[in-house]
């Protein structure tokens, strides 16, 4: 089995998954390895059996491999879609003047936007649209972060109290206003209000067998793992893949309501923590 992931992430990857690595090829771009794995990654029917236990949901759901087409529901979530990114651009417009103003004044890098590489639905490759919250090499990460936050890195693709995030960043970041130029993405097709976290190619691996369950929806601005995610849902213990399987087999549109609500929750609370 052929997995492409990020320079160096490997090592934590095989070390916190248990996987024998048969052979590892450095590609020719110096920032990604080619592994050939023995076999999948263990992420196991029963250990996806169900999601971890939240304020809504029961953990008592069966998540298999199998995707259902549901036709009904996604014509009508592109249309909720479509109507909330429409006037969501409108009621933030003032927000995205105001943004750039204030990140192009700290002169901590090039451009006031920032767009990274994603994968969408059934693998499409997507760029995903932020506000610029680091500094201009933050991507050059040996060079900012320490040997335990490399770790951090490499094993969940976040890093607590990041050196590489400005001033105005951490705000964008800690109120999540960073992410409105996704309603671009939105808008365009590419994203859904609510669907899973879109992810970055080297991450595909740690779903295994599960990969195509995944990508059988889109992903989405906020999703079942931003709105109830606790600080161990991580990739290490296996819990964020099962919250985000667990939404990829299960979505409908009441249960995509219910996570708006509770992301704007989950918001002001992380705003409140500082």
């Amino acid at each position: 089995m052929l997995y492409k992931v990020e320079k160096l992430y490997y090592n934590v990857l095989c070390e916190s998954m248990g996987i024998k690595v048969t052979a590892a090829c450095f590609t020719t771009a110096a920032r990604s390895v080619e592994l050939y794995l023995e076999k999948e990654i263990p992420l196991t029917r029963r250990e996806v059996q169900a999601a971890p236990e939240t304020r809504t949901e029961s953990a008592s759901a069966n998540v298999g491999t199998e995707i259902a087409a549901k036709p009904v529901y996604e014509f009508f979530k592109r249309g909720f879609d479509i109507i909330c990114s429409v006037i969501g651009l409108v009621l933030a417009s003032p927000l995205f003047l105001v943004f750039s103003i204030l990140i192009a004044a700290e002169k901590s890098g090039k451009g006031v936007f920032f767009s990274q590489k994603r994968l969408g639905k059934n693998g499409k490759e997507i760029k995903v649209y932020k506000f610029r919250s680091m500094v201009n090499d933050a991507e050059n990460v040996e060079k900012w972060l320490d040997k335990d936050q490399l770790k951090q890195y490499y094993s969940e693709y976040k890093v607590e109290n990041d050196p590489r995030v400005t001033k105005v960043g951490r705000f964008l970041r800690r109120t999540g206003l960073d992410e409105l130029p996704q309603l671009v993405n939105i808008l365009k097709g590419d994203l859904s209000l609510v669907g899973p976290r879109p992810i970055q190619e080297s991450e595909i691996a740690l779903y295994g067998e599960y990969k195509d369950l995944l990508l059988s929806v889109k992903p989405g601005l906020t999703g079942y793992w931003q709105a109830y995610c606790s600080n161990d849902t991580t990739y290490t213990n296996k819990k964020r893949q099962h919250m985000e399987l667990f939404y990829a087999k299960h979505c409908n549109m009441g249960w995509d309501i219910k996570i708006c609500f509770a992301t704007v929750g989950a918001i002001i609370k992380k705003a409140k923590r500082g």
